[in-house]
């Protein structure tokens, strides 16, 4: 979950993660990396009706490499499934 005080801090330094011009993808990465206990702050997201990216995904530089290699497993996961989407295997 996201607490906007983990965010806010000044002592904190940001960093960028993930960057699409999918909302629906930044959306469902940010929510990925926030069942992960990584609150992030998104960015380049528009407000209203006719929601337009880019989409930058940002967490603090502590936790950059954990939500990185949560990015990348989710990514390799997709790509097996892709492949063999009925899991059939060789």
């Amino acid at each position: 979950m996201t607490h906007p005080e983990d965010l806010s801090e000044p002592s904190r330094s940001m960093v960028l993660v993930f960057s699409t011009a999918s909302i629906p993808e930044g959306l469902l990465v940010k929510g990925l990396l926030e069942s992960e206990d990584i609150p992030v702050a998104m960015k380049g997201e528009s407000e209203g009706p006719y929601r337009m990216g880019p989409v930058y995904l940002w967490v603090s530089e502590g936790l950059e490499t954990r939500a990185r290699l949560i990015i990348e497993d989710a990514r390799s996961t997709n790509r097996s499934y892709a492949d063999d989407p009925l899991g059939e295997g060789p």
